[in-house]
């Protein structure tokens, strides 16, 4: 039954969000704050990660392709998908769910356990829709571009780390990087990130909106949204997979 409570109270703070906004100025100066936390906060990370995950996909790739009749452009080829449909949007969400989605835990949860938001409602104002609802958006609008990001320096990562490797040169890695190339793989990545973008937003500010006791449960309540964020996120990645392709 507390399953069912949670997620009951889960969609009645989405529902909350959605009202007419008291001052729009406000608003908008709150998810122009919140872009800024999340997608230049977490670019650096981002760009650590996809750089090495496409140069070490492409010298594994190379060690398990040991046959002369398999032409080496075809490693662009396969680190290009891998990258592209699961390494990028998936494992840069998980990363981000934990930099992101603990950011966003203790912070409403610190708000809360401080009565600011307490303090917020006496003054009239919807809390879920000025506290939780840029954060949403925010994670929806930056979220994917730096699963883009990822993309690009993911495949970067391989294309130089394979020259250096002296597996396969860069004019060689370019050959098999636009042949067989098919647009719809971009298309299920951006479907995967916005889907994980809204998870990893809503899921922490959903532990830390409605946290209970003092800086213990603070803790605690993070731990919980990272844990839950990233069972999401492989579930829902798994149904996405089913569905799409």
């Amino acid at each position: 039954m507390k399953l069912f409570t949670e997620i009951g109270r889960y969609l009645l703070m989405l529902k909350g969000m959605f009202s007419k906004p008291e001052n729009m100025k406000m608003y908008w100066k709150e998810l122009m704050h919140q872009c800024s936390e999340i997608g230049f906060g977490s670019l650096g990370i981002v760009a650590i990660i996809s750089l090495f995950i496409g140069a070490v996909s492409t010298i594994q790739t190379a060690y398990q392709l040991v046959t002369p009749l398999i032409p080496l452009s075809t490693i662009a080829q396969i680190v290009r998908d891998t990258v592209i449909l699961e390494f990028a949007p998936t494992l840069v969400c998980i990363v981000l769910a934990g930099v992101v989605g603990s950011k966003i835990a203790s912070e409403l949860g610190n708000m809360r356990v401080s009565e600011q938001i307490d303090a917020l409602e006496i003054m009239g104002i919807n809390t879920k829709a000025y506290l939780v609802m840029p954060k949403i958006f925010a994670s929806l609008i930056m979220i994917p571009l730096l699963v883009v990001i990822s993309m690009v320096l993911g495949i970067i990562g391989g294309r130089y780390a394979g020259s250096a490797a002296h597996i396969l040169s860069v004019s060689t890695f370019d050959k098999g990087l636009m042949y067989g190339f098919i647009p719809y793989n971009v298309f299920f990545a951006l479907a995967k990130a916005y889907t994980f973008s809204f998870i990893i937003s809503s899921i922490p500010a959903y532990f830390g909106y409605y946290v209970k006791g003092g800086a213990l449960e603070i803790g605690q309540s993070s731990t919980r949204a990272v844990v839950v964020s990233c069972i999401m996120i492989l579930f829902s990645d798994y149904v996405l997979s089913a569905l799409l392709l």
